[in-house]
């Protein structure tokens, strides 16, 4: 036993656990732990520009590579108020991050002293669990309790408080017998698993629905040969996006209301049997109820036992950890494969393909300023299979959903139920630091870019390079297009007459904020384009400047202003917007017509 204060203990116990970078803003009240991760030296810190983007750093820190849980650190009072927003987003999607925060001493609490606040109770409802700890001797075990319920069943955040007296008191604690607690994560039976595939053969369109749960038990290759034993076409969720290739013969396409594809949408209305493993049926992916279950039967495996019957009754419920279900299915279809006995399915494989071949999106437009739909064809050419791309919300993701490509898992970064504006780019810092070798591009509409654009300075401070592109319409783009309903176009417009830019700079200067000055000044680099022949060029000025200067840079594309993008209230009844004609994969309009 060593004697050793409450926050070094803490330390330790993140060490053991697996921990080797966190994010933060130190403080008075947590300057102990910070002390404590000065003198151990085994876990690296960025700092932070603003507590919400440290939360969402760990987030993406988290969601870059699997086993990985991401730390955020902050101080008493609003630094715990400022993490609830990355709470609620890690918590919506089932993504572990642990966020610890500082207290006023034990004795002053519920007095009012001064940022003293409940967290505990505030932070209730978007974590797994939230506890101030009271006892010094407690806060081992509690850190220790944290990973576990962290890594079982259901995903998700926790949040630890530690008044500063908790953080100074002396305790005994062992570090080199420190053990993690066993995690638990419920397991299909083989039972269920021939009932599943039972209802399955007696199917003549099944699809399998391919969520988020996946990619978190890092079991895409699983459901890719379970897919291929089977033949089974696959659609999935956008946070499953990435668990099968995008060129892969079995993908099918995403479905819903927003970011989806029109095969997709046609494929899944065409099945009548449907295996989601892993997935929420979040409402963007199904619209009604009524019409997304109409004439088709479902099973559905779900880590979280109250997720099954959640949304509608399946015709059958599995409650288990995704790869520990998808491993008993390929073994149960190997074993019917090499006994002869599962169905052709090459006629509906056909149907969904050739659907994938010919219902596409228009995308060849040469309109200036550029239409974004040519936009997000120019960076498929431009970006390679490697390339992993982080978003969150708006007309830019919706778009960038529907038109670009994801070849692997973990490869598509996008917070899915929450949705909070500003959260791109920590995300992306955050994921940056978790895989420094890999290609990161970021895709922001400019809102969303100017939420939390001061965390580029941690960018350009801790070396985190990565290429940011900003589709710049000056607009509410999604809030303004579902305005449409109200007949009005209100409060939504970013746009102003710039009096710091020339007048020779039109359109910039009525599109308001110059952000590539702003960008410049935090450190990083920045390039404007308005044609989609400046785009590949302005790629390689900015490869080339990340690897010079080690910093983001950021492409901001000059977009016409108001674009609709397909969506609708229904998966039946999607507004296209635009013209449908010779919008064929292998039509040449959907070829970009810039220099290879």
């Amino acid at each position: 036993m060593a004697r050793m204060t409450a926050a070094q203990a803490a330390v330790w116990v993140m060490e053991k656990e697996g921990v080797t970078q966190a994010f933060g803003i130190p403080g008075a009240a947590i300057n102990p732990l910070y002390s404590a991760l000065r003198r151990q030296g085994t876990i690296a810190h960025i700092l932070a520009r603003h507590v919400e983007g440290a939360s969402h750093m760990a987030e993406g820190y988290t969601r870059a590579v699997a086993g990985n849980i991401g730390v955020c650190i902050g101080t008493s009072g609003p630094a715990g108020t400022d993490m609830i927003t990355g709470l609620y987003s890690a918590h919506a999607d089932s993504i572990p991050i642990l966020c610890i925060t500082g207290q006023a001493p034990r004795a002053r609490l519920y007095k009012e002293d001064f940022q003293a606040v409940d967290i505990e109770s505030i932070s209730k409802p978007v974590t797994k669990w939230s506890v101030t700890v009271r006892e010094p001797a407690q806060v081992p075990g509690t850190f220790q309790q944290a990973f576990h319920l962290m890594r079982s069943g259901r995903p998700g955040p926790v949040l630890i408080d530690l008044p500063f007296d908790v953080q100074m008191a002396e305790i005994e604690f062992d570090p080199g017998t420190y053990q993690p607690l066993p995690v638990y994560k419920p397991a299909a039976s083989r039972a269920q698993v021939e009932k599943a595939l039972d209802m399955l053969q007696a199917a003549a369109r099944p699809l399998i629905v391919a969520g988020g749960g996946i990619i978190n038990a890092d079991a895409s290759d699983l459901l890719v040969e379970f897919a291929e034993l089977t033949g089974i076409p696959v659609i999935p969720t956008l946070m499953g996006w990435g668990t099968i290739p995008d060129d892969h013969p079995l993908m099918a396409g995403m479905c819903g209301l927003q970011t989806s594809h029109r095969y997709g949408n046609a494929t899944m209305l065409a099945s009548d049997f449907v295996l989601g493993i892993g997935n929420r049926w979040a409402n963007r992916h199904t619209g009604s109820v009524d019409v997304y279950t109409r004439g088709r039967k479902f099973v559905h495996v779900d880590i979280e036992p109250t997720q099954i019957g959640r949304v509608f009754a399946p015709d059958f419920g599995i409650v288990s950890d995704a790869k520990l279900a998808l491993e008993l299915f390929v073994q149960v279809a190997r074993e019917r494969k090499a006994a002869d006995r599962l169905a052709d399915r090459a006629e509906w494989v056909a149907q969904c393909q050739e659907r994938k071949r010919t219902m596409h999106r228009k995308t060849n437009f040469d309109s200036v300023p550029m239409k974004p739909q040519r936009v997000y064809q120019c960076m498929n050419r431009a970006f390679d299979e490697d390339t992993c791309y982080v978003s969150t919300i708006g007309l830019s993701q919706i778009a960038g959903a529907q038109f670009l490509h994801v070849y692997h898992p973990r490869h598509w970064i996008n917070c899915g139920q929450a949705g909070p504006l500003g959260w791109t780019v920590p995300a992306a810092l955050g994921v940056r630091a978790a895989v420094p070798s890999r290609k990161i591009v970021a895709l922001s509409g400019d809102y969303d870019f100017q939420f939390m654009i001061e965390e580029l300075a941690v960018g350009a401070q801790f070396k985190l390079p990565y290429i940011h592109m900003v589709v710049n319409n000056s607009y509410l783009g999604l809030i303004r297009q579902s305005q449409r309903g109200f007949e009005m176009d209100y409060c939504v417009q970013l746009g102003f007459d710039n009096i710091n830019m020339p007048e020779a700079d039109a359109p910039e200067r009525a599109y308001g904020v110059d952000h590539v000055k702003v960008v410049e000044g935090l450190g990083c680099k920045a390039i404007r384009v308005h044609r989609q022949e400046e785009l590949r060029p302005a790629i390689e000025q900015a490869e080339a400047w990340m690897k010079e200067f080690q910093v983001p840079v950021v492409i901001e594309v000059i977009l016409e202003r108001v674009t609709n993008i397909a969506m609708g209230t229904e998966i039946d009844a999607i507004n296209e917007f635009e013209p449908l004609a010779e919008c064929r994969a292998d039509a040449p309009t959907a070829v970009c017509a810039m220099p290879d």
